[in-house]
């Protein structure tokens, strides 16, 4: 039924959500109206980055957060601290390790390993 999907992040700072996303978590960008939305392409995951981030603004909820599947957890964290992200939560349960983080407007993500 359905083709693919997305999510969209709301942004206060375009260029520096670019850069997180794309520098940072190494993210390719797909598509980028200047200044005021980005697409940038996880596997199997599209993420739109809007800006202005409007009334709601950014990292205001955290009822939704973007996950991203990983082979090896401890690396991928070594590589990401090494590129400035903060980890803030690092937890295993029934053999899931998910490490949590927030992008530079605090919306969150997380890491996730089933190994």
């Amino acid at each position: 039924m359905f083709k693919s999907g997305n999510v969209t992040v709301m942004v206060a700072d375009f260029k520096k959500a670019v850069q997180f996303y794309v520098e940072t978590l190494g993210l390719q960008l797909q598509h980028q109206v200047e200044g005021h939305l980005a697409q940038v392409e996880a596997p199997g995951l599209t993420i739109a980055l809007l800006h202005p981030a409007g009334e709601q603004g950014p990292g205001k909820s955290e009822s939704i957060s973007i996950g991203l599947e990983v082979q090896e957890l401890e690396s991928a964290i070594e590589v990401l601290k090494s590129r400035g992200v903060e980890f803030h939560q690092i937890m295993e349960n029934n053999g899931t390790k998910l490490a949590h983080f927030n992008d530079p407007d605090g919306n969150p993500l997380y890491l996730i390993c089933n190994r």
